[in-house]
């Protein structure tokens, strides 16, 4: 998303005069539409990544309901293993409601941030359409400045007559290399193999312990 926005910036406070003070051998029209179509192919892109976070919410959304859905089965399972007096089969649906759990806050977060990505890129989108619009004004104004002139006469971007050498600069330097969104990098912390083994033996007891207190519980609620 830092790359998106930084894109977003660059185009939108980017103006057309630069835009053609910076390209050699093009006319100040065909720079201007040059402009223009990277506006509106920055715009698709955009679009893409929205259609990208809908979906990311929607398979989100849709693990989070089977995943209570499931929930409220292995409750139900655990009653029958309870009244039983099969622990084992209460103990294993106990352990793999916990597994459910930890599921939750992270499907949640990421229904949220799929939410305000969605909302961000629109954004963008929004701030594009308007820079376009402004654009194509200029274009449009451009043009007319230009009819206007004798045959041959060339205006530059503000409108003044010029002729092509003074117009001209480097192709290679003109706006329109914009950076891709990229993906982030992720730092590693690392672990040694002695303290990583008492780190899962630690989660391990805590694991059993919490199955154990709860089916305990069940237990005392079945009887009472």
């Amino acid at each position: 998303m830092t790359n998106i926005a930084t894109r977003v910036s660059r185009l939108i406070a980017g103006g057309i005069n630069a835009a053609v003070d910076a390209v050699e051998n093009m006319s100040p029209e065909l720079v201007m539409e040059e402009s223009i179509r990277e506006v509106e192919k920055a715009m698709d892109e955009i679009q893409a990544e929205i259609g990208k976070a809908v979906a990311e919410g929607h398979v989100a959304s849709k693990k989070l309901a089977a995943n209570s859905s499931k929930h409220e089965e292995l409750s139900m399972q655990i009653e029958v293993a309870v009244k039983e007096g099969r622990d084992d089969l209460a103990s294993a649906a106990i352990s793999r409601q916990m597994d459910l759990e930890v599921q939750v806050p992270v499907l949640e977060q990421a229904i949220t941030d799929a939410a305000e990505q969605e909302k961000e890129l629109q954004g963008y989108i929004d701030a594009l359409k308007g820079k376009r619009a402004d654009m194509q004004e200029e274009l449009k104004a451009y043009k007319a400045r230009q009819a206007e002139m004798p045959e041959n006469t060339v205006l530059d971007a503000a409108g003044n007559p010029s002729s092509q050498h003074e117009i001209n600069k480097s192709v290679d330097r003109a706006a329109a290399a914009f950076d891709r969104a990229s993906g982030h990098a992720s730092d590693m912390l690392g672990t040694s193999g002695k303290d990583a083994a008492q780190l899962a033996e630690l989660k391990d007891l805590a694991r059993q312990s919490e199955v154990e207190k709860r089916l305990a519980a069940l237990k005392g609620e079945a009887a009472s």
